[in-house]
């Protein structure tokens, strides 16, 4: 099995996290946890399907998944072989006049996204490429052959920078207010650029600094209060909704 990060060129660091080529050589079936970020997928060899309510969806071989309030199960086929782009939350509205929000908790065809002709075009490229390396060059290219020339929003990237120093835990009224923005002004721009309401943006910020903190030697209740749960149940609630399982589980079998 092999996850390897690459890193993106100075021209797109603002607008991608990083790259990740994927090669699995036997079947399998996994879980996806939210993450703040939407995420492009293009496979080069195999197939891989998507699970829902028992169900195997074929997926495209260029497809990108919005951001999710919930874990997603995926099964890949033998000897797959993928290059997948994370974007920062404000990345895919510098490439796509689309709303991130209309992509919540989907999972869709690049094609519906960029014209179909230049994402056959990289398919080709990468199905014939013989190196990681040039995997890279040749998505890149296709990213800054898509960049447009928008501005970042200010206010947008300010609230960002505020829900991750509170690690999910500020309170969207009061961050509005901070942001001197009516609450359902800022939800509109907030929901247009990142995906998602800042309320659940917020909420998968707290849970992935959850899943962190499971890996030290806290308690669940230390990890609990820590986020702002001051109720054991709601903990329980949420944990469930993010990975399928409670985190007292989670933690005995990682």
């Amino acid at each position: 099995m092999k996850f390897d990060k690459h890193f993106p060129t100075n021209e797109l660091k603002d607008y991608i996290k990083y790259y990740v080529i994927s090669e699995m050589e036997l079947q399998s079936e996994y879980k996806v946890f939210p993450s703040s970020g939407l995420v492009i997928g293009f496979q080069y060899k195999g197939q891989i399907s998507s699970i829902q309510d028992k169900t195997l969806n074929k997926l495209a071989s260029a497809g990108i998944t919005g951001i999710s309030d919930g874990y997603k199960i995926f099964a890949n086929s033998v000897n797959i072989g993928t290059v997948l782009v994370y974007f920062t939350e404000i990345g895919f509205t510098h490439f796509s006049s689309k709303p991130a929000n209309e992509l919540f908790n989907l999972i869709i065809s690049l094609d519906d996204i960029f014209k179909k002709n230049e994402v056959s075009k990289v398919e080709e490229q990468l199905a014939e490429s013989a190196s990681d390396q040039q995997r890279i060059r040749i998505v890149e290219q296709f990213l800054r052959s898509q960049l447009k020339d928008v501005r970042t929003d200010k206010l947008i990237d300010e609230a960002l920078k505020l829900i991750f120093q509170s690690k999910g835990t500020f309170r969207i009224k009061e961050l509005s207010q901070k942001l001197f923005i009516s609450q359902s002004s800022f939800e509109k721009r907030f929901r247009k650029i990142v995906g998602t309401t800042p309320k659940k943006f917020s909420s998968i910020i707290r849970f992935n600094t959850v899943l962190d903190n499971l890996h030290n030697t806290k308690s669940l209740t230390e990890i609990g209060y820590e986020s702002n749960f001051f109720d054991q149940a709601h903990f329980t609630k949420d944990f469930k909704q993010f990975t399928g399982e409670t985190p007292e589980n989670f933690k005995r079998f990682p």
